[in-house]
């Protein structure tokens, strides 16, 4: 090939990236503020799940930057707090968020992200299996770690890498609990 041919195929191929590229940002440009309307929506469904006595949310942000929000009853009066936490889990990073009422005790979880295996890890968000946080006040443990009593989680079998990754995130929601409650 003569060095012509070699740069007219790379300016060719240059111009077919810059408009491809161009395309691309044009869309994102046309999609991302509903992207970011239905990100809040969803937000707002999993802050009403975790917690249902709430009927408005007020954004926290405590010191270390961490973000909550303060869920308000009808009145205005705080009835808990709402946190979005993360943890290392099997098949990555795993997001969930998890309500507290104002004693402190789990009144729900929501796991926003996971890719952890089907028929295993993914067995997280069984309402059954989640429903063993709720009421909980006491910092968690998967029971194959040692936990007994009230701070026990009985591990999914064959995931308990996913379990301990959920009582991780569980439990960094509860120290962000206990500093939005100080105050």
């Amino acid at each position: 090939m003569k060095t012509k041919d070699i740069l007219l195929t790379a300016l060719k191929l240059f111009l077919i990236c810059a408009v491809a590229a161009g395309l691309l940002a044009a869309v994102n440009g046309v999609t991302a503020k509903k992207i970011d309307e239905i990100n809040t929506q969803n937000a707002l469904a999993a802050q009403k799940e975790v917690l249902p006595d709430a009927v408005s949310f007020e954004d926290l942000t405590l010191t270390d930057g961490a973000a909550g929000a303060a869920g308000k009853d009808a009145d205005g009066n705080t009835v808990g707090y709402v946190f979005t936490t993360s943890a290392n889990s099997y098949g990555g990073t795993l997001k969930l968020m998890t309500g507290f009422d104002a004693d402190g005790a789990v009144t729900g979880i929501s796991i926003l992200e996971i890719n952890d295996t089907p028929g295993l890890g993914m067995n997280a968000k069984r309402p059954d299996w989640l429903g063993q946080f709720k009421g909980r006040t006491d910092d968690l443990q998967v029971t194959k770690d040692g936990g007994t009593g009230d701070a026990a989680i009985d591990a999914i079998t064959s995931a308990t890498i996913t379990s301990r990754a959920v009582v991780s995130a569980v439990n960094a929601a509860r120290e962000l609990y206990r500093e939005a409650a100080a105050q």
